[in-house]
């Protein structure tokens, strides 16, 4: 009989897992439909696609890896299947970290009100920026993570995960020199860089805020300004949980099973699905698209309730009239 942390804590990842196919797939579908006419994403949009692709694979590396460790230990801790795993989960979190900064530049570059000339050639080469910046993205993420293949040694640990008896194996770990430079690079400095980008955004939040029609609502540019900090804001706050995390796990700041492992360990399963939420409640086309699509899913009983009240007050009002 498996623990009953091990049981919810498969549960919650396969529903994180669904849900995060579910979402990232339906922007990308959405996003390739949208530009099928045009032959050409939009950079937006090339940014959003691969960032849900990578996504994608990541959810799925963590559910099998995850699966493998909890159910298939003995398998999972060979020298080969562990360090396969480590590299797949490190690559598209990497890309992922990377693409948000891609994204945070791209949204900076088209709400600014650019004065200085440097700020004036950024905006109109953002069309070719932008896909430099997602390959300079996967770059930097396989220079950084392919290593972790050579990285590893052996230390022996006490591991108890299904029964009462613990036993000893040799655990791969990480070398320590490879290790803090590759997540000081794709770890920290894509936080630190979404971080200035949240922050200019809100800058020209403010700065603009009278920026408003004529009848005192706001107008297109600062409503985009608004959506555009709304959804950074929402970015960067579920990059710096996921990090944390990240770190407690790494550090072993808390016993297997404590609340405080099984706290890390749902915000990791959720960041994926969270992340796609954003985006599509972030862009007014993807938002509009799945609103659509939910109402046709579920709106038909709300138009039959809604029938009989109309009538029953038409016949109240002719029942009135003829007294």
């Amino acid at each position: 009989m498996l623990p009953a942390f091990i049981v919810f804590s498969l549960i919650v990842l396969g529903a994180s897992t669904v849900m995060a196919v579910f979402t990232n797939s339906f922007i990308i579908v959405v996003s390739l439909i949208d530009n099928a006419k045009s032959k050409n994403l939009s950079s937006s949009d090339l940014i959003v696609v691969t960032l849900c692709v990578s996504n994608i694979f990541f959810q799925l590396f963590m559910l099998v890896n995850d699966c493998l460790g909890f159910l298939f230990f003995e398998i999972y801790y060979k020298d080969e299947v562990y360090i396969s795993f480590t590299v797949l989960l490190i690559l598209p979190i990497y890309c992922s970290f990377w693409f948000t900064v891609c994204l945070s530049v791209n949204y900076y570059l088209q709400i600014v009100i650019a004065t200085h000339p440097f700020l004036i050639r950024l905006k109109l080469a953002a069309a070719q920026l932008i896909p430099q910046l997602i390959k300079a993205s996967i770059f930097i993420s396989f220079v950084t993570g392919l290593p972790a293949a050579w990285t590893f040694y052996h230390d022996p640990a006490n591991v108890n995960i299904t029964t009462n008896e613990s036993f000893e194996i040799s655990i791969l770990s990480q070398n320590v020199i490879y290790m803090v430079p590759s997540n000081l690079i794709s770890c920290s400095l894509p936080l630190i860089l979404v971080g200035i980008a949240n922050v200019l955004i809100i800058k020209s939040l403010v700065a603009h805020n009278s920026d408003r029609r004529v009848n005192g609502e706001l107008s297109a540019r600062a409503e985009g300004r608004l959506r555009a900090a709304r959804t950074i804001s929402c970015l960067l706050f579920l990059y710096i949980f996921f990090y944390i995390s990240q770190i407690l796990l790494f550090l072993e700041a808390f016993p297997l099973s404590s609340p405080g492992f099984c706290t890390c360990l749902m915000i990791i399963y959720m960041y994926s699905p969270a992340q796609s939420v954003v985006l599509i409640f972030g862009s007014p086309k993807l938002r509009q698209v799945y609103l659509r699509l939910f109402h046709c899913m579920g709106g038909n009983s709300e138009d039959k309730a809604k029938t009989p009240t109309v009538l029953f007050i038409k016949l109240k009002m002719n029942k009135t009239q003829s007294n």
